[in-house]
């Protein structure tokens, strides 16, 4: 973060009041956990399930030199400067949009209701090739980590990656106004949040809010064989657009496309001699792929400057990564969020990839969550890309996915190789070890809040063992 003194914060959130004699001292980061706290830093307590403000000794013992405040004035502790605000979160929220002003980068905001993370990955190292650029880390996406990763962003920052996530109407807005991007994306559509938004159409239109802050110069980039996009679009667009996709009618498109178990190759029509290259499988991940190229294209970078670090790139933890298992199996850990289009293409592409003499494959999926009344249906319809004599073994974990267990019977997977356990994570663990054989591949894929995470740390190799 670029040293910020305390008066220009006061003045960016509009403090009620502020009356330290400190304005003249610079912050140097900001932090919502007073654990993180550093000297330097302006403490900014939240109100959640506890009260921020209640960490505040422990915010000033780690060196906090400012808060913000919205408790009584009286509460406050003696001496120590304190800004005064209705809404501690809202005065962050303003503080980013002021800071961000202030450093001028190029705005990317990145949404979609899958590959989002890895979009946002892909982006941040193609551009990183001739610029310097700042990213999300992890999943600070929301009201509250949106801003802070703008808070966070150094002052020699050219350009700054934004991904943008919700779970309800009117969300998308509030942050891509307060970014202001120079280039806004959508990944997908697919039915995470159904059970707010009622349908993929409702979805389609909150992504869409992506638009609400695109600067007037900017560029949507978007899947162009997507109808809810193209159907809800506005039609008084100003603002330049780019569509993407696998088939030639897009404006940005891949061919030759080429994949095995951990790479693929693509050429595109940007630079149709250019074999591209990234350390993923899947159709999917090339799609994703052609959205990051499309940001580098339309920021004026060429193809061959950014080649390289797409093939290269790291991408965030649990998001389709394969890792060394016990029993020199390979673990193909997808257990950060699932939605059921995410889910579908996941299975086909793992389906497809081959094994090595007796080895075989074997799935491990668990509940898809927040799909309400959707639910039984669409975890049911994830038996039509399980492809009958394809898996040693088929692991359904939670209450939620008994429709897929039946679904299979019903199509005419074999029942033994079925096992559905609704809440005991020990006994999954060890019913698969049971069936693990050398060389296996697993599948392992869930919402988040599965925490089938667990699953693979049980069975991967550590650091000490290899």
């Amino acid at each position: 973060m670029k040293p910020t003194q305390i008066k220009d914060i006061v003045k960016a959130v509009g403090a009620i009041d502020f009356t330290s004699a400190a304005r003249f001292e610079e912050i140097t980061s900001v932090e919502f956990d007073s654990r993180l706290v550093t000297p330097g830093s302006l403490f900014v307590p939240l109100k959640g399930e506890t009260d921020g403000h209640s960490y505040i000794d422990k915010a000033i013992e780690n060196g906090a030199v400012a808060a913000l405040w919205s408790n009584p004035a009286d509460q406050a502790p003696v001496g120590f400067p304190i800004i005064l605000v209705e809404d501690t979160l809202v005065a962050m929220q303003k503080f980013a949009a002021a800071y961000l002003s202030w450093i001028d980068p190029k705005v990317v905001g990145i949404t979609g209701s899958s590959g989002k993370t890895t979009t946002k990955d892909m982006t941040a190292a193609v551009l990183s090739t001739a610029l310097k650029v700042h990213k999300t880390n992890g999943n600070y996406n929301n009201d509250i980590g949106l801003p802070k990763t703008i808070l966070d962003m150094p002052e020699d920052t050219d350009v700054i990656v934004l991904e943008m996530g919700m779970s309800a109407a009117g969300e998308i807005s509030f942050l891509s106004q307060l970014a202001q991007p120079d280039v806004a994306v959508i990944t997908m559509i697919g039915e995470n949040h159904i059970e707010f938004l009622g349908s993929r159409a409702n979805i389609a239109k909150a992504k869409l809010e992506i638009l609400d802050g695109l600067k007037e110069e900017g560029t949507f980039i978007y899947p162009g064989d997507e109808p809810l996009i193209v159907n809800q679009m506005p039609q008084d667009m100003t603002q330049s657009t780019l569509t993407i996709g696998l088939d030639d009618q897009q404006d940005i498109f891949a061919f030759d496309v080429t994949m095995d178990q951990f790479r693929s190759t693509f050429f595109t029509n940007l630079s149709p001699e250019l074999k591209m290259e990234i350390p993923l499988s899947g159709g999917y991940n090339v799609q994703n792929a052609l959205s990051a190229l499309a940001v580098a294209y339309s920021l004026g970078l060429s193809m061959e400057q950014v080649r390289t670090n797409l093939a290269e790139f790291s991408m965030t933890a649990n998001r389709g990564a394969w890792e060394r298992g016990i029993l020199d199996t390979q673990i193909l850990n997808d257990t950060y969020n699932a939605s059921p289009s995410a889910m579908k293409a996941v299975i086909r592409n793992f389906s497809a990839i081959p094994t090595k003499g007796s080895a075989q494959k074997i799935l491990v999926l668990g509940d898809m969550l927040e799909l309400g009344t959707f639910s039984d249906e669409l975890h049911g319809e994830i038996a039509t890309v399980i492809g009958l004599n394809i898996f040693k073994h088929i692991f359904l974990f939670g209450p939620r996915i008994r429709p897929l267990a039946d679904a299979l019977v019903q199509k005419g997977v074999d029942p033994s190789i079925i096992t559905h356990i609704e809440t005991d994570k020990a006994a999954l663990i060890e019913q698969v070890k049971v069936v693990l054989e050398p060389e296996d591949k697993i599948l392992i894929k869930a919402s988040n809040g599965m925490g089938l995470i667990e699953v693979v740390e049980a069975l991967r190799v550590s650091s000490e063992q290899e």
